[in-house]
């Protein structure tokens, strides 16, 4: 089977294209014919030797989506349509950036879809942390206003859409002016230029502040995002575009205004629900949400899709097929 490896960390370069044989699965595990995957930022600073406690070589990739090819027990019949996520895939085992994937069950869950598989390859782990960053971490409610901080990320564009289909009000940010209408189209309210200092300009409208913020550029921006809600209001850290995982100096009663509550979201530590999983696919084929699938790329142009994830210049999810 092909199977994109990584020998070393570093650039998108280091990546090497591989025959290997077709792993086996051992008890609790399940043989996955991988159909497609989403490329992830954490995947990118594995890459680039910034997450703790991997070793190389390393078959990355955090999430996918496919067909059961083996199940030692004979619970799930091949050609199932399965998606997988996190539980370490891709860090500490070989994950899902190759032709097939052995994965632990408990990390593995099916569903039915009649979506092309370049489409179902981009939401599993968008998914997943969009649904618990608004839901289970900043429990969103009809009528509060939220800002979006990275609305063009994958997330963001996606964490829009469940907003407003919520009835809330969407502020989102970009550093870029050109991408602007690019986030009004995806049904923002409002469109801020982020320049590292929001905190006045929500201010200077909402004089007490918003409800809520979903935090995804992470700890550069962490302390303004902070200071952007009223009292009460709450902020979730879920990404770390900036590529940083610490707050140099970080002292609690001077970061964290009073009253406003913090708070992270992080899909490896919450395994999603496979009915909710089911129920998102529904809506996506119904037409209700519109998945931003930036570009699609075969295995063999892992590194050209790594390069594309490092320019920033994608609006919306990358995809690989195998």
């Amino acid at each position: 089977m092909k199977a994109a490896v990584l020998y070393q960390p570093g650039g998108p370069e280091n990546f090497i294209m591989e025959e290997r044989t077709r792993p086996v699965p051992a008890s609790g595990q399940l043989l996955i014919k991988v159909k497609a995957f989403g490329l992830n930022r954490s995947e990118l600073m594995t890459r680039k030797g910034l997450s703790p406690g991997v070793n190389f070589p390393r078959v990355l990739g955090i999430e996918c989506v496919g067909e059961v090819e083996f199940d030692p027990l004979g619970e799930l019949t091949k050609g199932q349509q399965v998606a997988a996520l996190m539980g370490e895939m891709g860090r500490k085992y070989d994950g899902s950036y190759a032709a097939y994937a052995v994965l632990p069950r408990s990390i593995v869950f099916p569903f039915k879809s009649k979506l092309p598989w370049e489409q179902l390859g981009a939401i599993p782990e968008m998914f997943q942390t969009t649904y618990g960053s608004l839901h289970r971490a900043l429990h969103i409610k009809t009528g509060e206003t939220i800002l979006i901080r990275g609305g063009t990320s994958s997330i963001g564009m996606l964490a829009t859409q469940l907003a407003k289909n919520a009835g809330l009000t969407v502020i989102a940010t970009t550093r870029n002016a050109v991408k602007e209408n690019i986030l009004l189209q995806n049904g923002v309210d409002k469109v801020l230029i982020d320049d590292g200092a929001l905190a006045s300009k929500i201010k200077s409208t909402f004089k007490d502040g918003i409800d809520k913020v979903l935090e995804l550029i992470g700890t550069t921006t962490l302390k303004d995002s902070l200071r952007c809600v009223k009292p009460g209001g709450t902020v979730c850290m879920t990404g770390m575009l900036s590529e940083q995982w610490v707050v140099p100096e970080f002292i609690p009663m001077d970061f964290i205004p009073a009253t406003v509550n913090l708070t992270v979201y992080d899909s490896g530590q919450i395994q999603p629900e496979a009915t909710h999983f089911q129920e998102f696919i529904h809506e996506v084929e119904a037409g209700k949400i519109r998945l931003n699938v930036s570009r699609v790329f075969p295995l063999d142009q892992i590194k050209e899709a790594h390069q594309l994830m490092d320019s920033n210049s994608a609006s919306g999810k990358i995809v690989v097929v195998p």
